[in-house]
């Protein structure tokens, strides 16, 4: 008989058999915990979809890392969208890791986009930057209430040429 572990670490949920309703409730909110995420960073950073920020963004979220140059609530997030598809229209990301426990999601990610528009002051170059990073979201009643971030600030300024650095 296999024996699944379900993320929070209970055991018990055996393929083909019953689930331990609370552990099966868990799971589900983890999974669309998961599914908020991966649909918010889509559609405002992908997408450039800026009311993504009311749609997924509870209105007392608390960004503990915003990005250079934001504030640190919803409109500051929806400032970092607009400014980012406004410099790389392509702008995107690819999900290396997605890992969900309790109310939080882990992301580990590299976006990456051609800059078409000025940015930090930068005029357009035609070149293409990447930004690896890993973001902690924290989920509640399916919006996003708060973020934590590391980003490669440092690497996409040495590409837009800000910093020189050997």
């Amino acid at each position: 008989m296999r024996v699944e572990v379900s993320p929070g670490g209970d055991a018990g949920l055996e393929r083909g058999g019953p689930a331990h309703p609370a552990a099966w409730h868990r799971r589900k909110t983890i999974e669309q915990n998961k599914t908020t995420v991966t649909e918010f960073i889509d559609a405002l950073f992908t997408k450039g979809d800026l009311g993504a920020v009311d749609e997924y963004l509870a209105e007392e979220f608390v960004n503990h890392d915003p990005p250079i140059g934001v504030t640190a609530d919803r409109e500051g997030m929806r400032t970092a969208g607009a400014m980012f598809r406004a410099a790389f229209p392509d702008w995107h990301s690819e999900m290396d890791i997605l890992v969900g426990e309790g109310d939080l999601v882990v992301e580990h990610f590299t976006a990456s986009g051609t800059q078409q528009g000025e940015i930090f002051g930068v005029p357009p170059s035609g070149r293409t930057v990447t930004l690896p990073g890993i973001n902690i979201w924290r989920v509640r009643d399916g919006r996003i209430v708060e973020r934590w971030g590391r980003l490669d600030e440092l690497g996409l300024l040495r590409q837009l040429g800000l910093v020189n650095l050997p």
